[in-house]
């Protein structure tokens, strides 16, 4: 079993990228938003989606697979309207709260995702990431693992169902539509107190229902279905994956709660997904997720430009989209080597 080390060597971009009011200067320059490239962000995205959501109905008079195929980029352009809902929440696409709420709750009827909740519970994965000692606090899957001393001590089907859960075929590709399509119509795990939040979800079915009773009545139901199902099935597989990937990785850190810095666990606990120029722009840049943990009112068309304005950015945790699709792997923190490792090699350390 591994035993917690005295003392671990502090990560690289701790002795290369200066920390405290220097960074947060730095980083604060590139925070305001710029309505003009705000507001062709928006607009270019959501013409794109409506007009390859109509394309895959044309299509359907042709091929299903050609339909199939339409649903890659029109998933891609889903993704990149949660890009700019998640922006809204943050208060990072606008200066204007309203205009950040009209915005976001828009984008949450296509996305199908309770804006005012998700806002809400997203907060709480910012307040928490990477941190040991918070991560029952949290409400995301992002925010928490078991280390290998945890995973040790349960017994041998408490491990078999942990393994179970955290199998990529299960929380990559089962699980995520059934959040988007089944989790956000209730208010899961959301206290009486937040009523604001609990009428959103209340409030977003009923305007979702009043676009699928219009579409249907328009274009038939086994249509809607054929086509809407693809087109959010293949964006949550994505953007479940996006966020994931970018905390459980094999030199993600984490750390204790006396050891909890915000920048620390920024820069360390967060990565760089590189991604190709293309998949770059449907994710919205939020491969630069560091610089968004490092502040998140930066809205996702200045990250980039942040990124390269670390005095050392090359120190970031860094992830090509090859190694990215490997990280599923790394499923536990081991306290002892300081990074993630497999379910394997626990296995055989605890052997």
């Amino acid at each position: 079993m591994s035993a917690q080390p005295a003392t671990r060597p502090a990560p690289l971009h701790a002795a290369v990228i200066p920390g405290g009011p220097e960074l947060r200067r730095l980083v604060a320059r590139h925070q305001a938003p710029e309505l003009r490239k705000s507001i062709w962000q928006f607009a270019t995205t959501l013409a794109l989606f409506v007009g390859g959501s109509a394309l895959m109905y044309a299509s359907l008079g042709i091929s299903y697979w050609l339909t199939l195929v339409l649903a890659l980029p029109t998933s891609g352009f889903l993704v990149r309207l949660f890009i700019i809902q998640h922006d809204c929440g943050h208060g990072a696409f606008f200066r204007s709260k309203r205009a950040n709420d009209a915005v976001g709750t828009l984008c949450s009827l296509l996305t199908l995702t309770p804006y005012a909740l998700w806002r809400r519970q997203h907060a709480g994965h910012h307040a928490i990431w990477n941190n040991l000692d918070r991560r029952d606090t949290g409400v995301d899957m992002y925010s928490t693992c078991l280390t290998v001393e945890e995973y040790g001590a349960l017994s041998r089907w408490r491990r078999l169902s942990y393994r179970l859960i955290r199998n990529p075929v299960f929380s990559l590709i089962l699980l995520p539509p059934l959040i988007f399509l089944l989790l956000y119509r209730v208010p899961f795990d959301t206290p009486a107190s937040w009523r604001l939040e609990r009428r959103s979800v209340y409030a977003t079915n009923a305007a979702i229902a009043v676009v699928l009773i219009a579409l249907v009545a328009t274009l038939g139901a086994v249509p809607v279905l054929l086509v809407q199902f693809s087109v959010m099935a293949g964006a949550a597989i994505v953007g479940v994956w996006l966020f994931s990937v970018q905390h459980r990785f094999e030199n993600a850190v984490w750390l204790r709660d006396g050891d909890w810095r915000a920048e620390a666990a920024a820069l360390g606990g967060s990565s760089y997904l590189h991604l190709p120029r293309v998949l770059q722009w449907f994710t919205g840049n939020i491969g630069f997720h560091h610089i968004h943990h490092l502040n998140p009112r930066i809205p996702n068309y200045r990250l980039e430009p942040c990124h390269a304005a670390l005095p050392e950015p090359r120190a970031i945790p860094t992830l090509t989209l090859g190694s990215a699709l490997g990280s599923y792997r790394f499923a536990l923190w081991d306290e002892a080597l300081g990074k993630m490792v497999s379910f394997r090699t626990a296995e055989a350390g605890l052997a």
